[in-house]
């Protein structure tokens, strides 16, 4: 059976400024660029006849594209990270459309999801990564200015002495519901409606 979840496709661009942000911590084990997403809702393993009732539901998901803000790398896991991530602003319209799918999901009868929605790229997972080695990483790596970045607003914010990534958001009009981390149907290269097996649809927004 399928393991399915909705989420962002990361358009190329980004994906290789993110990719370019790989390296120098010891215990990290780096996801491949294509792999990069923002995890909506995760649905689980389900046989082909739900998977073609939920695309049925997704489906009538109808909202304006909106735009998708990177704000910098930080950690999942507290005292024993397990994740450096891109953040990912939580932009009322992001929120807006997770909260539209997570009450779709619940009335198709999956439990409700127990975790707060913290919008995120995952980059890399950590095995044995001290809290000292992900704080170096991050004093390095871990800061990018996005469109609504503070420095834009204020010359007088010195720059901070960390790598800079470029092309930090870009505009969403559909999503994508995954099969595991593989994408299926040829789509465009920005975010699209994700969907598993034979039956392969866009769901854009209007």
């Amino acid at each position: 059976m399928p393991r399915l979840f909705t989420g962002l496709e990361i358009p190329a661009e980004i994906g290789q400024t993110l990719s370019d942000l790989r390296g120098g911590l010891p215990g990290a084990r780096w996801i491949d660029p294509e792999n990069y997403h923002v995890t909506l809702r995760f649905i689980g393993d389900i046989d082909g006849v739900a998977a073609n009732e939920i695309a049925s539901l997704l489906f009538r998901v109808n909202r304006k594209p909106f735009e998708v803000a990177l704000q910098g790398l930080s950690s999942f896991g507290g005292r024993k990270p397990r994740a450096v991530v891109a953040s990912i602003a939580p932009s009322r319209p992001l929120i807006e459309l997770q909260a539209e799918l997570e009450r779709l999901m619940q009335r198709f009868g999956l439990d409700p999801e127990g975790r707060k929605f913290t919008p995120h790229v995952t980059l890399a997972r950590l095995r044995d990564a001290s809290n000292q080695d992900v704080a170096d990483y991050l004093s390095v790596r871990g800061y990018f200015p996005t469109s609504s970045s503070a420095k834009a607003d204020d010359p007088s914010i010195p720059e901070p002495p960390v790598m800079e990534a470029k092309a930090a958001a870009y505009q969403i009009s559909a999503f994508r519901r995954y099969d595991g981390l593989r994408w299926v149907g040829a789509v465009p290269p920005d975010a699209r409606a994700c969907i598993p097996s034979a039956s392969i649809h866009s769901l854009q927004f209007p």
